[in-house]
């Protein structure tokens, strides 16, 4: 696997604020985890943004930082401009290549399927991501499911039938379900199905309508 690498400086948030390093290009980012204590850095934000879209949030990353130091970490949150999406803040979570680790791991739907293009049916997506655990080095980018395998309109994918090496172990119940095709809808049926009105409510409301002459009936006996 191809080892990514991505340079961060340390940053003194004493003296630098985020908004200035964001008007410089840089990205505000802090390092804590396995035996580390926080640090706060940033990392170019052109580069993050090539870097998160190769490696995703489950990829392990080679962190350098500007003392000489490489920190195995993952991506592990990042808070976004409230109105235009771009990141703002980003945490890095170092992990240990020794020790085995939780993680998500998105799905990768590919293909075509029948169910869809012969039979009309809606491809319906239900889980978007799986829980995983392995080792960081064995932590899988993706897991890829060929929707080919959906032929006809109860065919399914759950989650024991997705393929992922030995050395990784699902967590996500294996009865859930990952994918399905919906029957198209019968327009023509919908609109020819009678209307059923539920009347009881208004009924109800007439019978209710001779209890006034009573109450005008105790008015006179005042009178």
């Amino acid at each position: 696997m191809e080892k990514i690498q991505l340079k961060a400086s340390l940053r003194d948030i004493k003296t630098t604020k985020p908004a200035k390093l964001r008007k410089e290009g840089l990205l505000p980012a802090v390092l804590y985890g396995n035996k580390v204590q926080n640090v706060s850095l940033s990392v170019n934000a052109r580069e993050f943004d090539k870097i998160l879209k190769k490696a995703g949030e489950s990829t392990v990353i080679d962190l350098q930082t500007e003392d000489g130091k490489n920190h195995p970490v993952l991506i592990h949150d990042i808070q976004n401009h409230y109105l235009t999406s771009v990141p703002t803040h980003v945490d890095f979570y170092e992990v240990s290549m020794t020790t085995k680790l939780k993680a998500n791991v998105a799905i990768e739907f590919t293909g075509e399927s029948q169910a869809v293009k012969a039979l009309g049916g809606v491809l319906v997506r239900v889980l978007n991501e799986v829980e995983v655990e392995c080792l960081p080095a064995d932590l899988p980018h993706n897991i890829e499911v060929n929707v080919e395998v959906l032929k006809t309109l109860q065919d399914t994918v759950h989650v024991k039938d997705l393929k992922v090496p030995a050395n990784v172990k699902i967590l996500t119940p294996a009865d859930e379900l990952v994918i399905k095709v919906q029957p198209p809808r019968d327009v023509e049926a919908e609109l020819a199905a009678p209307v059923v009105e539920d009347v009881s409510k208004v009924e109800g409301a007439a019978e209710e309508k001779p209890a006034a002459p009573a109450a005008d009936a105790k008015a006179e006996e005042k009178k």
